[in-house]
């Protein structure tokens, strides 16, 4: 929103402004303030919408984060208008709203596009939906090396307006072989009669096609660039990512992350229906019984023990809450770490043995701290050493666990963010409870 334009006032200009008033200002507006507008007044969105132009409406469509969202506003306008709209979208928007509709509905869409669009656009969906490749856009400028600058800059003048980045240009050979790369600065600080090829970087970083989304956003971490070219096998300029491309990558892939560490599927949504909130919940859920009866089953092979020493049972969860939290720690900077390829074959034994010094440490202090707790509940010596000790070997284990069973699943080529929190929870269950039932059982006769 910009200073002389305040939410009221946009929304009045919007719902009840004239024609000229409404001019005036929309190429001055940003389409995401109209977007807000619209999911702030839903009963007006009619009234909204059919009083943008084609171009703007593409623009809220395509600030809309919600694909399935994008659909229902286009659906809004009668065919003629949809191809208009349509005609106005970037490729990879296109092929982001293709990827939620079902078939027919796909066709449709792409029968409303112009045919080079669509030809971008099946070129598109034929790569995997998180790579380089599904996520780059076909809108680009590339040059050839033997163009002057006064050529260059002609070009431009014709062909910017319809690209999704011109900060950055991409040279080319005959054959469309990626070269190097131009800054716009460069150009425009370049005497006129010079060729392209001799203000070329040369050290162009490129993006192979097939690169998964999460390792294209660590590149542009890495080096800072707003936009990155994609490249098949033989360095042929396919495409490029974009900043905005990989701000919405990191947006989706921290939501995954969050959403799967916490047994739920990545596509529930906090205003979803009760049936999708089940569905996304209840497997998990039923995962966790499984492994809840795994524990319980460890317990019951000391019931003997427990009856003789009932105050077993009150510091039974403790043993296993720690420790189930001291390896929810670790699992977490190591899925982290795994996500960002700071996690490596050459650092994984030092990273693993700095997690068990970790884990002893914590343990120690916080064995030390439930052994004095123990002591004064029993007034038993042993009876604290027993849960002093139990405490260190499970958050040991724990620590252990919250490495290895992530990096495992990534060895097998399951997302570590998707079953490691039930395996290290079942660990730190299991164990904790062997640990203390276990030590108890063999000094039974100093309890009592």
């Amino acid at each position: 929103m910009n200073l002389e334009m305040t939410e009221k006032r946009l929304l009045k200009i919007l719902i009840h402004g004239t024609d000229k008033e409404l001019a005036e200002i929309i190429e001055d507006i940003h389409p995401a303030d109209i977007l807000d507008a619209i999911h702030e007044n839903e009963n007006e969105v009619g009234k909204i919408l059919n009083r943008l132009p084609e171009w703007m409406i593409a623009a809220v469509i395509e600030e809309e984060d919600d694909d399935e969202e994008k659909y229902k506003i286009l659906k809004k306008f009668p065919e003629s208008k949809q191809k208009k709209i349509l005609n106005e979208m970037s490729s990879d928007e296109i092929t982001d709203l293709i990827g939620v509709l079902d078939d027919k509905e796909s066709e449709a869409v792409l029968e409303k596009i112009n045919a080079e669009d669509r030809k971008d656009v099946q070129r598109l969906l034929a790569y995997e939906p998180e790579t380089a490749g599904g996520i780059m856009a076909t809108e680009f400028i590339s040059i050839d090396e033997n163009k002057s600058i006064r050529e260059t800059l002609k070009y431009l003048q014709k062909e910017a307006p319809d690209a999704e980045s011109i900060y950055y240009l991409y040279v080319v050979d005959k054959k469309r072989i990626l070269r190097g790369v131009v800054s716009l600065r460069d150009i425009v600080c370049t005497d006129f009669d010079m060729k392209i090829s001799e203000i070329t970087n040369t050290n162009v970083i490129a993006l192979r096609y097939d690169m998964d989304q999460e390792e294209v956003a660590n590149a542009f971490e890495k080096y800072g660039f707003i936009s990155m070219p994609v490249v098949d096998e033989k360095e042929k300029l396919l495409g490029i990512v974009t900043a905005d491309d990989i701000m919405e990558v990191i947006k989706d892939e921290s939501t995954e992350d969050i959403h799967r560490l916490g047994g739920i599927d990545e596509e529930e949504k906090v205003d979803g229906t009760l049936r999708e909130s089940i569905k996304s919940r209840l497997p998990w859920l039923m995962v966790n019984l499984l492994t809840a009866l795994l524990a319980s089953a460890v317990v019951g092979i000391f019931e003997g023990t427990i009856s003789q020493v009932v105050t077993l049972a009150t510091f039974m969860p403790i043993v296993t809450g720690m420790g189930g939290n001291a390896g929810t720690q670790t699992l977490t900077i190591i899925v982290r770490g795994i996500a960002l390829g700071e996690l490596t074959g050459e650092n994984a034994k030092r990273i693993l043995k700095k997690e068990i010094l970790v884990g002893f440490t914590t343990g120690i202090a916080i064995g030390a701290a439930i052994a004095v707790i123990g002591y004064l509940w029993e007034r038993n010596f042993m009876f604290g050493i027993v849960i002093g000790t139990a405490m260190i070997l499970n958050m040991v284990v724990a620590t252990i666990a919250g490495f290895i069973v992530p990096v495992i699943l990534k060895k097998v080529n399951v997302d570590p963010a998707l079953a490691s929190a039930v395996f290290v929870t079942t660990v730190t269950d299991v164990l904790g409870f062997f640990f203390f039932l276990g030590l108890a059982t063999i000094f039974i006769s100093y309890l009592n």
